[in-house]
């Protein structure tokens, strides 16, 4: 009997450090969040969508922007600490200081949305990148945040005489559905951009950004070149793999999407339609082999198909995580290097 009581206070307090240990660890995501937000209040990136916006933004096409502001990253306490020291860019951000940022909000079928443009300082007609996020659910300051980082974590390509830009996508997240029209609305917005040539159009996805290239490919012609990171092709294996995505992401944000799995999935599922993907274009598809959040084998596969149909496209591999963790300086010279050539 003891021993049996023993056996279950072991087990109990295995479990509770198991608990307190994973507890903690999502407590301090929620901490960053919430501290990021709440540092990020009453700046140029805490500006509101508001019913006044939305009675000027009737008489606006898709893809024309209602308003414009300049970012002054140093008065944004979250990217200024990531990029200086002492108050000063460190030397690795130094080019920052021949950038400039501005968040944007365009039109999108009957809505608007917020955008994130990352720019060369200096006058020239340059080619527009576009950087489709990750992630899903981010909303306001949050959103425009998350595509700030990810604009500045790029960066070099800014500095190369490239103009950036990221969609945060519409509030009502279908991931990959209506939504595509933010990312290729965004295009059309590149015509408003100064120094912009909208004639060449690049595209860069990572992971649920790479799901939103191949849907832009299949429905867009005018993207010269692509590049996608770790990026999910085929939803139904990656439910099998990960089936917290189905709970958390697919059910609560894909419109009807428990009457309508099947068709729904495929729809996001370029594995499927690799031959509707427009063939004037070009594609790099990167894969970290250590990636647990996107199987390797997504990239793999979709490798084959895209080889069977002769498609114009390369693949590469690293050894490295979703995120290419320790890859900054080799991500940011083969992005270099591909957009040079192919843009």
């Amino acid at each position: 009997m003891k021993t049996i009581q023993r056996l279950s206070i072991f087990i109990g307090t295995i479990l509770l450090i198991i608990c307190l240990f994973f507890g903690f660890k999502i407590g301090k995501v929620y901490y960053k969040a919430f501290s990021i937000q709440f540092d990020l209040m009453n700046t140029s990136l805490d500006n509101e969508i508001t019913s006044i916006d939305y009675q000027k933004g009737k008489k606006l096409k898709n893809g024309e922007i209602l308003s414009k502001v300049k970012l002054d990253i140093t008065t944004l306490p979250p990217i200024w600490n990531k990029v200086s020291e002492n108050n000063v860019l460190l030397e690795k951000y130094a080019h920052l200081a021949r950038i400039n940022f501005y968040a944007i909000v365009y039109k999108s079928d009957a809505l608007l949305v917020n955008g994130i443009v990352a720019a060369p300082k200096k006058k020239g007609n340059f080619p527009v990148i576009i950087f489709n996020r990750g992630g899903n659910k981010e909303v306001g300051v949050m959103s425009k945040a998350k595509i700030l980082f990810s604009l500045i974590g790029i960066s070099e390509l800014v500095n190369q005489d490239y103009i950036v830009m990221g969609s945060c996508y519409r509030e009502e997240d279908e991931f990959g559905g209506e939504d595509i029209n933010d990312v290729l609305h965004l295009m059309e917005a590149s015509k408003g951009i100064t120094n912009a040539d909208p004639k060449r159009i690049g595209m860069l996805g990572w992971s649920r950004g790479g799901m939103m290239t191949y849907l832009a490919l299949q429905k867009s012609d005018a993207i010269k070149t692509a590049v996608i990171g770790n990026g999910p092709s085929d939803l139904v294996s990656l439910i099998k793999e990960r089936p917290e995505m189905e709970s958390k992401v697919f059910i609560p944000l894909i419109p009807n999407y428990l009457n309508n799995k099947e068709k729904e999935l495929e729809k996001r599922s370029a594995i499927n339609w690799v031959n509707e993907l427009n063939k004037n274009s070009s594609l790099l598809l990167l894969c970290g082999t250590k990636d647990e959040r996107v199987n390797p084998n997504q990239v793999k596969n979709i490798a084959k198909k895209l080889s069977a149909i002769n498609y114009n496209f390369e693949y590469k591999e690293l050894e490295t995580d979703h995120h290419f963790t320790g890859k900054a300086n080799e991500l940011n010279k083969i992005l270099m290097d591909w957009f040079k050539e192919k843009l």
